[in-house]
């Protein structure tokens, strides 16, 4: 189980692809549809997801000149479409921290070095890297760990342990600061009771930068479709989407779109095991995609 949407968005595309065929000898000019896997980042040691298809020329032959994409969301009400031009979802980074000790007998605990002990002070000092080092007033910025492995009896003080986390930032000069204080304390930190730590860090995406005059040109498209009271400008938020990789190559228009049932009082984020998505939403997703590519091929006078 997934749990983000990622099978409507596929329905989305495969709806908009489907409409605007049978009306193909009135399109003036070319559509492409990408269905991209990987989107979250490949697994480690692989490549996938939208560099794979930038470097095996997804974007080439016809050259794209603009693209468009989505993102279903289940806090968002069906019939709602939300954006914001320039930056909209944030860089990704993946990293893997390794903590070396020295394993003893739980008994005895001054005769080794927990490396447990030394991973909750290092993520004790993460924490600090985002609320005593980072200015967040001016963007947001996110550390989490969300694994831990380690030990192998209720008795006894391992060898090692593994933490695997993401960092997410929404400005390049606070993502470059906060990279480097992590490559900075995290050996320092272990080296300070006594153990070893090195970390490793895989960007998964860059900052998703929605282009302000393409935005501003197919604004007009969606509150077409949508209306104009149910599309809303919005924040920023820390979810990370590469497609950034593909704006970076051309200008593009990233979106998300409301899959949250209208009766519903706490919907589920995503990633957890209640999210659930009201399928009815999906249509306005197919409306939005197929006005978006006639409208850009063919502006309204």
């Amino acid at each position: 189980m997934h749990a983000c949407g990622h099978d409507t968005h596929t329905a989305i595309l495969m709806g908009a692809a489907e409409v605007l065929a049978k009306h193909k000898d009135k399109i003036h000019g070319t559509i492409k549809f990408i269905f991209q896997p990987a989107e979250e980042g490949p697994p480690p040691g692989e490549e996938g997801g939208a560099k794979l298809m930038i470097k095996e020329g997804v974007l080439k032959s016809p050259d794209v000149d603009a693209i468009f994409g989505l993102h279903i969301n289940s806090e968002t009400p069906v019939g709602t479409i939300r954006y914001k031009p320039e930056g909209t979802m944030a860089a990704v980074e993946r990293f893997v921290i390794t903590v070396k000790g020295k394993q003893t007998h739980g008994s005895q605990p001054w005769s080794g070095t927990d490396p447990i002990l030394i991973s909750a002070k290092i993520i004790d000092g993460l924490q600090t890297i985002i609320s005593r080092d980072s200015k967040l007033i001016d963007a947001a910025a996110v550390i989490t760990v969300g694994k831990i492995t380690s030990g192998v009896r209720f008795n006894i003080i391992p060898e090692s342990a593994e933490m695997i986390g993401t960092v997410r930032t929404l400005e390049p000069k606070m993502r470059e600061k906060i990279l480097t204080r992590m490559k900075e304390m995290v050996p320092k930190l272990a080296e300070a009771y006594g153990g070893e730590a090195t970390i490793e860090l895989q960007n998964n995406t860059a900052v998703t930068f929605n282009d302000v005059a393409l935005t501003n040109q197919m604004l007009p498209s969606l509150q077409k479709v949508a209306g104009e009271d149910h599309v809303e400008l919005v924040k920023a938020t820390t979810g990370g989407e590469d497609f950034s990789y593909f704006q970076e190559e051309v200008p593009g228009l990233y979106f998300f779109l409301g899959g949250q049932p209208l009766d519903s009082k706490e919907p589920a984020p995503h990633h957890t095991p209640d999210f659930f998505i009201d399928e009815s939403g999906l249509l306005l997703g197919v409306k939005a995609m197929t006005q978006l590519a006639l409208d850009y091929l063919d502006p309204p006078k």
